[in-house]
């Protein structure tokens, strides 16, 4: 499969910033359609949930029927709409797209449902955020296949029940603690998708290497994998800047050398850390002595906004071991001190209060 360089390359956003950030705007997604497995059978890692997910494909073929409804969760650029595609593709189906915050109202949700055909896979991206009377009215269509519409208001007001032929529901979400457990309950089968191994994102750079005829060296693609954060999204937009780089200021050939250079340059480094990563790690050990601080003091400190520091730096750097969430704040691990090359205090700051908790 071909695709034009000029095409992609015109829907790419360049910005450093948006390089480790895990979602995608629009234009991010349509590039990203172009590097998406067709089939399970390419795609690369999360072996274990592949394999459960094309036993209930094979199971619901065999049978002439539906597939259960799926359930996704895990962090953000890791394949759960890249799988509701392939599940579309797998059974032969239409795939209707939609997502949780644009239904608000019981009423969006009955209109995408009167229109579904049997067999028909929707797809829900941040299910989560659904509102709760879409949620409810959800509940019986996922388990009876109908829905109950309210016409008029008040005592007046009459429930018309609306057959829906059978259809699959995929659900995605990044947080999955947040679903209701009634709705979680009406998934047939769910997975969580976990980060990706380096070994398996250079085998997903060379893959999409080959689509964006990118021509790779020794060492190019272990370098982009490894600074990838576990995240194809990430390693694939990385790619694509190393690709810009190799064109400009080498002989188009990305080797590791090169990859090296072009990443340094657009501030990524050997650990996939940001110029805002550094940023917290340095503003906590240099101005607040490794802290505790608060998450508001950091996102002043390093000139963000809070919801920008809380959802884009500070979970990589919880789950790398660089930041330890606490009840009193924020604060710097020892391997946060050894990263920048500082001498971390004898006696770190809550030593003696390092549970982590969910924030």
């Amino acid at each position: 499969m071909a695709f034009h360089e000029d095409e992609l390359a015109a829907a790419e956003d360049t910005h450093f910033r948006s390089l480790t950030a895990a979602e995608a705007d629009g234009d991010e997604r349509a590039v990203e359609a172009a590097l998406r497995p067709r089939s399970l059978d390419e795609v690369v890692g999360q072996s274990r949930v592949r394999d459960q997910l094309g036993l209930v494909l094979e199971a619901a073929r065999q049978r002439g029927r539906a597939p259960d409804h799926v359930l996704l969760s895990g962090p953000p650029g890791l394949g759960k709409t890249t799988l509701a595609m392939i599940i579309s593709h797998e059974m032969n189906a239409p795939l209707r797209i939609t997502s949780g915050p644009a239904i608000t109202h019981a009423g969006d949700l009955a209109a995408i449902l009167s229109g579904m055909n049997e067999g028909e896979v929707l797809f829900v991206d941040e299910i989560h955020r659904m509102s709760r009377p879409a949620e409810e009215m959800l509940y019986m269509a996922m388990e009876d296949f109908r829905v109950d519409v309210v016409i008029g208001k008040g005592p007046g007001a009459t429930a018309i029940p609306l057959e829906i032929p059978p259809f699959t529901l995929v659900g995605a979400t990044t947080r999955a603690g947040l679903l209701p457990g009634p709705l979680r309950d009406r998934f047939g089968f769910t997975a969580h998708l976990e980060f990706y191994e380096p070994d398996e994102l250079e085998l997903i750079v060379r893959r999409s290497a080959g689509l964006l005829g990118v021509d790779l060296g020794p060492g190019g693609a272990a370098e982009i994998a490894g600074r990838s954060r576990g995240t194809p999204r990430i390693a694939n937009r990385l790619l694509r800047r190393v690709r810009d780089y190799a064109q400009v200021r080498a002989d188009g050939l990305v080797t590791r050398p090169v990859a090296q250079a072009a990443l340094d340059l657009y501030e990524v480094d050997e650990l996939g850390l940001d110029r805002l990563d550094r940023a917290v790690l340095d503003v906590l050990c240099r101005r607040f002595g490794g802290g505790p601080v608060g998450v508001s003091t950091l996102a002043v400190a390093v000139g963000e906004e809070r919801e920008t520091v809380e959802e884009v730096a500070e979970p990589f750097l919880v789950r790398n071991g660089f930041l330890a969430r606490t009840p009193r704040g924020r604060i710097a691990t020892p391997a946060a001190w050894a990263h920048l090359g500082l001498t971390p205090p004898r006696q770190l700051p809550g030593a003696t209060d390092v549970t982590l908790f969910e924030a």
